[in-house]
């Protein structure tokens, strides 16, 4: 009675494991599914932290795929070769996850003295002069030198977009903005290469 219990049991329990698909609670690339205008949650998250961290977004990491993300896909597609129609596909998803370092194309190198500055230092507030929340991936510009929305690469920091201006920001200076007080500190005032980035 014992055995044939156990092997009735052992029958079901393969039969229901077999028949229930797995669910992989991390999606890679594979997986990852179409995300267009309208989208919302983290894979919308995902997708903006990839164009803000390639210079192609300056708006909020806020998971609501909007006409601001749309348009962002669609210039990072064009820089890509890629289909031009602002829809989030397994092609460029993958693109946008291998997208790192030195730009193949630029139209300018400018020598740049750069400071650093967030939104927690004394006197600064929140947003940019375009509208957006204070974060890295953002650079204030002398819009005489480097149009506001200009596409950036600093080696040492990464992709920036031209999205603020100050004060003390003339000529070839450049504040590289940071997501805290101590990294902003930490980067202090250097000489950098400024590399003004082709659509």
């Amino acid at each position: 009675m014992g055995k044939k219990f156990f092997r009735v049991f052992f029958w079901l329990s393969l039969l229901i494991a077999v028949s229930i698909p797995s669910v992989s609670m991390a999606a890679g690339p594979q997986e990852q599914p179409t995300i267009m205008l309208g989208a919302r949650g983290d894979n919308v998250r995902i997708v903006q932290k990839y164009l803000a961290d390639s210079g192609f977004y300056a708006g909020d990491i806020d998971g609501i795929f909007g006409p601001i993300t749309a348009k962002a896909v669609k210039e990072f597609q064009h820089s890509s070769s890629l289909n031009v129609n602002g829809i989030v596909d397994k092609e460029t998803f993958a693109y946008l996850g291998r997208l790192a370092g030195m730009p193949s194309r630029y139209s300018r190198a400018l020598s740049m003295k750069a400071s650093a500055y967030s939104a927690y230092d004394p006197g600064n507030g929140s947003y940019t002069y375009g509208g957006n929340l204070l974060r890295k991936g953002l650079a204030a510009v002398d819009p005489a030198v480097i149009p506001l929305g200009t596409r950036l690469y600093i080696p040492g920091y990464g992709y920036a977009i031209a999205d603020d201006i100050g004060g003390a920001i003339k000529g070839q200076r450049i504040d590289l903005a940071f997501d805290n007080r101590h990294e902003a500190l930490n980067f202090g005032v250097q000489r950098v290469t400024v590399y003004v980035v082709d659509g």
